[in-house]
């Protein structure tokens, strides 16, 4: 899943192996159509971040199979600026009963200094039977990195949660019935080392506490796919010790909205 989400902290490009660890399907019998995965099913977005307006177009491409399961592959016509249209942009998405499970990649940068890239196999990213607040998919793990010669550790959550299911909902003017609400969190914390001289200390450093850094919502419409996406970016390094200097931004407060345009959709 390849995210690169153009705010100031959030660029999305990525790299590291992680599976999710998913709530299972009993149902498999029906399969969900809120993202109709029809070749040349087309989206384009109105991309809004902090009063600024771009266009995203998303389509499915072609059929792609990986580890015998065959997957629908997504492309943008120029590179995306969208949150969710970075998250599936280069991607693989398939159906599964009542899921919907991506494989791919997906990163997140404070600045261009530090990106945290992940990798997704099968992440569940929406659940039509899920119960209200039911967790659907999550990968936890731990990255290192160096940077300006500090070697940074890097304990990262992603998660995804069904909220609720809507009526009718209204966005950019039209209304929408039948709709899905899913949540999408990016949990991090970041630590250091002490180094004096060259020479490394047991002396930890808290860089970045344990927080949501990204919360993104999703709304599926049925027969439709992803109608409107709102993602907040939301962060405070800790102020470092004497001698310690890192090249990144010490916050972030961002929001954006993408708003579904037109769409040409078969099932």
């Amino acid at each position: 899943m390849k995210i690169k989400f153009l705010l100031s902290f959030v660029v999305l490009t990525m790299l590291f192996s992680c599976s999710s660890d998913s709530i299972s399907d009993t149902g498999t019998s029906s399969q969900t159509n809120y993202f109709p995965l029809a070749l040349r099913n087309y989206w384009k977005y109105r991309v809004l971040t902090n009063a600024v307006s771009q266009t995203d177009s998303l389509y499915v491409s072609n059929d792609t199979t990986i580890n015998t399961k065959v997957y629908k592959k997504f492309k943008t016509r120029t590179t995306p600026i969208g949150f969710f249209s970075n998250s599936m942009n280069k991607n693989a998405l398939r159906i599964d009963g009542y899921r919907l499970l991506l494989t791919g990649t997906i990163g997140f940068n404070f600045g261009t200094a530090l990106p945290i890239n992940l990798s997704l196999s099968d992440f569940v990213i929406f659940q039509e039977n899920a119960s209200n607040n039911q967790e659907l998919g999550t990968i936890s793990g731990v990255l290192n990195q160096t940077v300006g010669n500090y070697p940074l550790v890097i304990n990262y959550t992603l998660k995804t949660t069904n909220i609720e299911s809507l009526p009718t909902f209204s966005s950019n003017g039209q209304v929408y019935s039948d709709v899905k609400k899913i949540k999408t969190v990016l949990n991090a914390r970041i630590t250091t080392s002490l180094t004096v001289n060259g020479v490394p200390f047991p002396v930890v450093v808290s860089i970045l506490d344990a927080q949501d850094v990204v919360t993104s919502y999703q709304y599926y419409s049925k027969n439709i796919g992803n109608v409107y996406t709102n993602t907040t970016i939301n962060y405070r390094l800790n102020a470092l010790p004497t001698g310690i200097t890192l090249p990144l931004p010490t916050t972030g407060n961002q929001t954006q909205e993408e708003f579904l345009q037109t769409y040409v959709v078969s099932n």
